[in-house]
């Protein structure tokens, strides 16, 4: 593959993988019923309303989840996917490679979003204990539906809470069986955030 192909494919793959974390935090908030008034959650639903509004009136929400966003980001999953593959190889992707890369592609992004804000957290935790900063609140709100199953089995011990560090080992775990998977399945290396 030439410079001009690498360099392009870098770009496209780039706006892709923006956009796509974007929707993703658009369904991930909805779910955790984070505050809708926070000037990020505002952001992330302006710049995800035009492609998410249309798909709603297919795709309705499901028990309180936001199935559109989450449709979409399967969808941006498989777009990525196929550009990497046609400027990359010359030749289309097979449905099964689409299908199987977003699915995982999907649930690396999930663990990739979350490991990322726990880390975020645990370092605000230390420098800014008790900071009201929205971006903090916001992560806060994303990762304590997580960490509070924990901390009931694992109280808090000595001020210390370990349910952070159970929950990481535990995704890290996760982690490993699910790009062993991906590899297994031909699609490690191909879905964004997944490689």
């Amino acid at each position: 593959m030439g410079t001009l192909n690498s360099i392009f494919l870098y770009l496209v793959q780039t706006a892709i993988s923006l956009y796509l974390l974007v929707v993703f935090l658009r369904f991930l908030l909805q779910a955790v019923k984070a505050d809708f008034y926070n000037p990020i959650s505002q952001f992330i639903v302006k710049a995800t309303n035009p492609a998410v509004v249309p798909m709603r009136k297919i795709v309705p929400g499901v028990g309180g989840y936001d199935m559109a966003s989450l449709l979409l980001a399967f969808l941006l999953q498989m777009l990525a996917i196929a550009t990497l593959v046609i400027i990359k190889y010359q030749t289309m992707p097979g449905a099964q490679l689409l299908l199987v890369g977003g699915f995982f592609g999907l649930l690396g992004l999930a663990l990739n979003t979350l490991y990322i804000a726990l880390i975020i957290m645990v370092i605000v935790s230390w420098v800014a204990p008790g900071s009201n900063q929205p971006a903090i609140y916001l992560i806060y709100q994303i990762t304590e539906p997580f960490i509070a199953p924990i901390r009931k089995v694992i109280p808090p011990m000595g001020g210390l809470d370990f349910s952070v560090l159970v929950l990481l080992i535990g995704m890290h775990v996760i982690r490993i069986a699910l790009y062993d998977s991906a590899a297994a399945l031909g699609v490690l290396g191909v879905a964004p955030w997944l490689s």
